[in-house]
Order: structure tokens, then sequence, then C-alpha cells
């Protein structure tokens, strides 16, 4: 983008024509990138039961690319299932369900491979249990009970991922189940630039200060990259205010107005259009962010995964471990560098000396944190290639945003003397709290359990199933100790 001066806003460039995939799929690469869509197209994800819930995941993981799904299910296509399934048709009644879902769920992306099992999941883990090992996450929709915590049971202690999904009606809830889930690219919302500037590293310090603002011509002064600007005159603000850093709103404001006085003016001495300069004044904020380890690194840090490391330690906590030798020694207790800047207002040779400043002090932080990881992996009596060059680089970009996952085993949730009973007593404070319908659907199953049919299936005995609801809501409350109250309009409406 051209600005008035003729200055340019400088990004980088794109090598060469976007390909057919790209292009295909170019609104979710800027989402997850290309490591997000790589990780999804070498991803297996099993779906247990092709039910209107089930399709729709897969048709929002086909779509998108996903490498390979299976179907496991048993059933057969019935009236009610093409009803209330886009993905059954007529024709497929009395069909195998699994089968009739895959051939039409293939269709819509040539590049995703698509199989189906026409076994139930019961039978499966009877003869099979291994089956379910192969995948990368699980997807379980409408399991009873006894049957969802079989198969919780054989994927938590193999570390796969569980996506529990139960619908009824217009009510549902889904429930991830790991034991436990590292994230390197976590794409937070809110990401700070990591510039440095109030620690600045010896060449960053360098090339600032090769910049002389005061005995620059015109053209150089309106093409210097706003970094560099309100690195100058910080350095100013500091020698001024005894090094105090600018914090406050009034003292943020006070520095912009420092930057303002230094823009050009003219014959008349009214002020010069330099976006370079206005550029600066409206990163403020963004430039003066501290340097600092968010407080959920440092729970990294102090994980028992990552003090703890053993030879089977995942590549993630080895690294993380790496990261955390690195602060306390050439990082000076500071993370890798990222390497990245933003785009900006600035000649192209200007924005990319600046840009090389960060990236090569990020390469050599790189380099740092490898050489930490090759001692560890050394120590664990673990090849050297057994981390990728790729998965360092990955983390060390992204050390301010890794995020460790774990959930309770769902054998916990449901167990007696572990559910959390003091949550659920505290949610159900307010009697409209959708706590209240995780509360019924547990009735429900329990209703399934003992009725072997859902309530309220048929018109006829609509009336007769409120009350044996009520009871089960009853008898699932007073075994778990819950002295709470459910209105009644929620057994109804369920």
């Amino acid at each position: 983008m051209r600005s008035a001066h003729g200055g340019e806003r400088v990004a980088m460039a794109e090598p060469g024509r976007a390909s057919m995939k790209e292009q295909r799929y170019d609104r979710q690469l800027r989402l997850w990138g290309d490591h997000g869509q790589e990780a999804l197209e070498s991803a297996h994800v099993c779906v247990i039961n092709a039910t209107a819930t089930g399709t729709e995941i897969l048709k929002n993981l086909v779509l998108p690319g996903i490498g390979s799904f299976t179907i496991v299910d048993g059933n057969r296509v019935s009236g009610e299932d093409v009803g209330n399934n886009f993905f059954l048709q007529k024709t497929h009644i009395g069909k195998n369900r699994a089968q009739s879902a895959t051939d039409l769920l293939q269709e819509l992306n040539n590049d995703v491979s698509g199989n189906y099992v026409e076994e139930s999941p019961e039978v499966l883990l009877d003869n099979n249990p291994s089956f379910f090992n192969r995948f990368n996450l699980v997807v379980a929709t409408q399991l009873p009970e006894s049957t969802l915590l079989r198969l919780a049971e054989l994927l938590w202690n193999s570390n796969i991922p569980l996506l529990v999904c139960r619908t009824y009606g217009l009510v549902g809830y889904m429930r991830v189940i790991i034991k436990e889930h590292t994230v390197v690219e976590s794409h937070p919302d809110n990401k700070l630039e990591d510039l440095r500037l109030d620690k600045q590293f010896p060449e960053l310090r360098e090339h600032i200060q090769s910049y002389d603002l005061d005995n620059m011509d015109r053209k150089d002064h309106s093409h210097t990259p706003w970094i560099v600007i309100v690195a100058k005159y910080l350095t100013k603000w500091l020698n001024e205010k005894n090094e105090q850093f600018p914090k406050s709103y009034k003292e943020k404001e006070a520095f912009r107005q420092l930057i303002r006085q230094g823009i050009l003016k003219n014959e008349n001495g009214a002020p010069e259009d330099e976006e370079n300069f206005e550029e600066a004044i409206k990163n403020v904020n963004t430039a003066l962010n501290t340097t600092e380890i968010p407080k959920g690194i440092e729970e990294i840090f102090n994980d028992d995964c990552c003090v703890k490391l053993t030879e089977q330690s995942p590549s993630f906590w080895i690294l993380a471990r790496a990261v955390k030798e690195f602060v306390a020694n050439e990082g000076q207790g500071s993370l890798p560098v990222r390497g990245t800047i933003p785009d900006m207002i600035a000649d192209s040779n200007k924005f990319i000396e600046l840009q090389n400043v960060y990236r090569e002090k990020a390469k050599k932080d790189i380099a740092a944190v490898g050489n930490h990881a090759a001692k560890l992996l050394q120590s664990l009596g673990k090849a050297p290639e057994s981390i990728s060059e790729r998965e360092l680089k990955l983390l060390c970009s992204n050390a301010a945003f890794l995020r460790v996952v774990r959930c309770r085993s769902l054998s916990e949730e449901y167990g007696l003397n572990t559910f959390n009973k003091d949550k659920i007593i505290s949610y159900m404070d307010n009697p409209d709290s959708e706590i209240v319908l995780y509360l019924m659907l547990r009735a429900v199953d329990r209703f399934y359990k003992q009725h072997g049919r859902y309530p309220g299936v048929y018109n006829y005995q609509v009336e007769d199933d409120i009350g044996k609801l009520k009871s089960c809501l009853a008898g699932f409350l007073q075994e778990h100790g819950l002295s709470v109250v459910v209105k009644d309009d929620y057994v109804q409406e369920l």
C-alpha cells in the first residue's frame, strides 16, 4: 500500500502462485497455517455411530481435508434415521448405516479416505479392543453409559483423545477426555509482538544506534521503521526520567507527545505528513509491552513432566526443558526471540535490515536451545535425531504460547467417590444453571439402562415416561448424595 509521501507498507511477499490446494483451503490455512493443515491431513479419526451428530462432525472434518475417517456402526438405516440425517436417503433404508453414510461423505472431498466397519462398538471392545489404538481421535456419539466407560478406559490408557457427544432433542454436550495433550501452536487471539524494546539484545541496540533521526534527510526520516522511532525516543525518555519506563496511561500519553514532537516541520512550521511517526504513536502500547515469561509457561517449566525427564518423555517436554535451560542461561531470564516483526511503513531496505536483526537473533536462540536439547537427549540415552530441526524451530517460535491440557477420566467423573460433588452443588445455587441439563442427561442414561429405550420415544408412553424419568433422576441424585432440586419443567422438556 503506497503512502502519501511515497513510502510503502512493507510485508513479506508470497512466493509464486498459490497451488490448487492452497486455493481450495485458503480460508482454513489462514486460521491454522501449514502445520495445522498437515496435522489434519495426517489424522485418522474414528466416529462411532453414524447418527446425525456423528455425520455432521465428519462433514466438518471431511470438507477441510482430514486424512481419513472410519465409521463404526452395526445398525441398519431406519426411516427415523433418514428423517433426521442429511447423509442418509430413503434408498439406504435397511442397509448398513456406516457404509451408507461413508459413501455420501466421501463425495464431499475426493482427497479424503473413508472407511467403515459393520460392527457395534461393543463387539469390537469384546473381540478386538486394539482396533481403536490406530486412531488419532475417537468420537463417540450416543453410546450407552456402560459401553462408553469401557471405551474411555481403553483410550485413556493409550492416551488417545476421546470426544464424547450426546444429543437429546435440542439438548446436548461435548466432553473431551485425554490424559494429556500438549499444544505448540495454540494461536492465541491476542498475541503480543515480541520486540524486546525494554530488554534490547546487543544486535538490536547496535542497529537502532545506527539511526540518527536528527541528521537525516526528509526521505530517510519518513521511511524509518516505527520500531526504530519508538526505540530512539524511548532512550531519550529514559535519560530524562531516570530510567523509569512509561507505564501509566498518563506517562504513555506523555511519551506519545514526545514522539509527536519529532515529526519534521515544513517551512511554515506545520508538521509534515510522516505516516511512520503516526504509526509509531499508534503502536506505543504494542512497543512498550514488557518482556516477561507468561504464568502458563512458568507452570509448564515447573511441571513434573518437565523437571523429571525420562526415556519415555515426549519431544514436547524435552524441548520445554531445553527452553527452560536456555532461559536460565543464554536467555538471561527471557524466552527465545520469536524473530518476527509486523508489517509497517518503511522502505524495503530498512524493513529487511530490521527484520534480519530479529531473525538472526531468533536463529541464534534456536541453536542455543538445540544445544540444550541435544545434551538432554544424550543424558536420556535417546538419539539426537529423535527431535527434528523443524520441531525445535516451531516450539521456539511459539515458546510464549505453549499449552498443556489435562482432563479427568470418565471413570473419575462417573465414580461415586470421585465425581465433583461440591462443584455440582455450587452450580445448582442457580436453579437454571446448565448443570441441570447434565444431570438430566445422566438420568436419561439411567432410564435407558433400566428400560432399554429412551424416554418419550413413543407418544402413547410420554406421560408414563415422565414419571419413570423423575424416578431415575431421584435415584441418581440420591445415589450421588446430591440434595439439589431440579424443576419438573426440565423433566417434561426432555
